[in-house]
């Protein structure tokens, strides 16, 4: 379980925090052609969006590497899940109707979960 997890979180840390890198850093005018909802969200809410992305790919890491806090990382997971629901009411709900990738998200993430529930 533990090298499955590894895979996962890994894969799934990667992923947020690259994500999370491009909303902090880019402007609004970088962001729209992969996201077509940034211009109906305040970009203050983009940027915590992203730092919450980067928080989260920390949490997936982090604490089983250092055996600290290791109720981190499942916590981390979670918040990842409900982070991903947002973003598919946030699809749904503009013209934007692509959420393959936030299912897929939501589905990587509650594995996530699963798997670090289960190694310690």
């Amino acid at each position: 379980m533990n090298i499955a997890y590894g895979i996962v979180a890994g894969l799934l840390a990667l992923f947020y925090v690259y994500s999370g890198a491009m909303k902090v850093i880019r402007s609004r005018d970088q962001l729209r052609p992969m996201m077509a909802w940034v211009d109906r969200i305040p970009l203050p809410a983009v940027r915590a969006l992203g730092t919450l992305e980067i928080l989260g790919a920390t949490g997936l890491i982090l604490p089983p590497l250092t055996g600290i806090a290791v109720w981190l990382a499942p916590a981390a997971a979670m918040g990842l899940v409900l982070l991903q629901i947002g973003a598919i009411a946030v699809h749904l709900t503009g013209e934007d109707r692509r959420i393959t990738l936030n299912v897929g998200l939501v589905a990587t993430a509650a594995v996530t979960v699963w798997l670090a529930t289960t190694r310690w």
